[in-house]
């Protein structure tokens, strides 16, 4: 067994998760977890779970000044531009990318329903940026040890799971040596 060798035979698709390897230097992508909303031969469009960023989604849009929705940090792709996932079905044009979990759909549908309270603040996360990759790129990075993929993509993990448990829960639940990657000092120097 290759104990370092972090990649799994999963392969990335829409609706699972790519999880940063333990010591990915990349401070945009470090210890993430990222949510595949689209995988073809276009390309590759997901957004990070775990990295908020200092902006409320009131401070953003003045017509939802009662949500005080934490705007997560998607990725470092067109960081000016607003995303969301949610789970729910009505919003109109959303796109089902795992079980009960929706990717986009019409701003205006959604802005309505969450000051008519059809959505819960809590059934919906909003992201500056996303994490984008041109064809080929994330199977190259997927080789070289940066990512793991994960199928257990659940609305628990996404949407009721701390950001700063985020990492660690994903790779206990993938059980066996994922689970002891958990665990990793965020400096090895420092154990």
């Amino acid at each position: 067994m290759h104990f370092f060798e972090y990649k799994n035979k999963l392969k990335p698709e829409a609706g699972r998760l790519l999880v940063s390897e333990p010591y990915l230097p990349d401070p945009n992508f470090e210890r993430t977890i990222i949510l595949l909303c689209e995988h073809n031969h276009e390309g590759t469009i997901g957004f990070v779970l775990n990295k908020p960023s200092m902006s409320k989604l009131s401070d953003l849009i003045s017509d939802l000044a009662l949500c005080e929705n934490t705007v997560g940090i998607g990725g470092p792709v067109q960081q000016d531009t607003l995303h969301y996932i949610h789970r729910c079905a009505e919003v109109v044009g959303a796109i089902e990318i795992g079980d009960g979990i929706f990717w986009g759909g019409e701003f205006e549908d959604v802005i309505e329903k969450i000051n008519d309270q059809k959505i819960d603040e809590s059934d919906i996360k909003f992201f500056l940026g996303y994490s984008g990759w041109s064809p080929g790129q994330l199977d190259e990075e997927l080789e070289l040890n940066s990512w793991i993929v994960s199928g257990r993509v659940t609305q628990e993990l996404i949407f009721e799971t701390e950001a700063e448990e985020m990492w660690k829960k994903t790779l206990r639940e993938m059980g066996g040596r994922f689970s002891m990657y958990s665990n990793y000092p965020l400096d090895p120097t420092m154990n």
